[in-house]
C-alpha cells in the first residue's frame, strides 16, 4: 500500500477506536450506538448530492452490507455489556482480517505474499491473545469472548462485501454513502421498537455524543471503503486493525481497565504486524 493509504486507514483506526469508546462509556450502549449511527446516517444525507450513485450491479452486495453492518450494531453493545473496552474490541478485530484474507481469496480471487501474510498473521495474533487474559479471557468470560469474535464474523463479512461492492458501484464514495444512510437508519428503528422511551429518553440527554460518534463512524467508513476499493482487502483490513493500539491507550489511561502481560504482548504483535504490513509494498 501507498503512504497516503496507510495514513488515511490508520486515521481511519484511530476514528473507529473513538466512537467505540463513546459506545463504551456513555450511558446504555444500545441506545448510544442507535445514535450514533442515526447521526451518522445523517451526516451522509448531507454527502448524497454531492456523489454519485452506485451502478445498480453493486445493489445486492449494498443491501447486504446495510443488513450485516446492522447485526454488527447490534452484537456490539451487547459484547460490552459482558466485557471492557480493552477486551472485547481487541478480539473482534483481530480475528477479522485473518476471515477477510480467507474470504478475498475465496470470492475475489485475492491472495497475498508471504510476507504479507506474516504480517497479516501478527496483527491477528497479537490481538486474539487477548483471550488468554487471566481475569477476562475465555475461561473467566466466556460471554464477552464469544460475542467477540461473533462481531469478527460480521466484520469480516462486511469487510469483503464492502470491497467486491465498492468495486462494482462505480463510485466508492456513492456506494459508502448510501450504506451509511441505510444502515443508520435501519439500526435506529429497530432499536427504537426494541427501547421503546427509553431510547428516546437517552437519545435527549446524549446528542453532542451521537453527533460526534456519528462523524468518527462515517468518516472512518469512508475511508476504509476507498482504501478497500485501491489496496489488498486483507491488508487494509490487518492495518485498520491496529485500531487496538488506540484502544490500549484509552482502556488503560481513560477507563482504568489496567494493561496485564497479555495486553502487553498484545500491543507488541499488533506493531510488529504493522510494521511487517507496512513494508510489503
Amino acid at each position: 500500500m501507498s503512504l497516503e493509504v496507510t495514513a488515511l486507514v490508520l486515521l481511519a483506526a484511530a476514528l473507529h477506536a473513538g466512537w467505540n469508546g463513546l459506545i463504551k462509556v456513555q450511558g446504555d450502549p444500545l441506545s448510544v450506538m442507535a445514535l450514533v449511527t442515526l447521526m451518522g446516517s445523517l451526516f451522509s444525507l448531507l454527502a448524497l448530492p454531492f456523489v454519485e450513485a452506485p451502478a445498480p450491479a453493486s445493489w445486492p452486495l449494498l443491501a447486504l452490507s446495510i443488513l450485516l453492518h446492522t447485526g454488527y450494531h447490534f452484537f456490539l453493545p451487547v459484547a460490552y455489556d459482558h466485557g471492557d473496552l480493552g477486551q472485547v474490541y481487541p478480539i473482534a478485530r483481530g480475528a477479522a482480517p485473518l476471515l477477510v484474507a480467507g474470504g478475498a481469496f475465496a470470492f475475489a480471487g485475492e491472495g497475498l505474499t508471504l510476507l504479507a501474510l506474516v504480517g497479516v498473521l501478527c496483527l491477528a495474533s497479537g490481538v486474539m491473545s487477548l483471550t488468554f487474559e487471566k481475569n477476562r479471557g475465555i475461561t473467566k468470560n466466556p460471554k464477552a469472548v464469544i460475542y467477540a469474535l461473533l462481531i469478527a464474523i460480521c466484520i469480516a463479512s462486511y469487510t469483503v462485501v464492502d470491497g467486491l461492492g465498492a468495486r462494482q458501484a462505480g463510485s466508492v464514495l456513492g456506494f459508502a454513502v448510501w450504506m451509511t444512510i441505510g444502515d443508520g437508519i435501519l439500526t435506529f428503528i429497530i432499536a427504537a421498537g426494541w427501547k421503546g422511551r427509553a431510547l428516546w429518553s437517552a437519545a435527549r440527554g446524549s446528542l453532542f455524543t451521537g453527533a460526534l460518534g456519528g462523524a468518527m463512524q462515517v468518516g472512518a467508513y469512508w475511508i476504509i471503503v476507498w482504501a478497500l476499493a485501491l489496496a489488498p482487502m486483507a491488508m487494509v483490513s490487518a492495518l485498520r486493525e491496529t485500531s487496538v493500539l488506540f484502544v490500549a491507550i484509552l482502556s488503560t489511561f481513560v477507563l482504568k481497565e489496567g494493561f496485564g502481560v497479555w495486553r502487553f504482548v498484545s500491543t507488541g504483535l499488533v506493531t510488529l504486524g504493522l510494521l511487517i504490513s507496512r513494508s510489503e509494498r
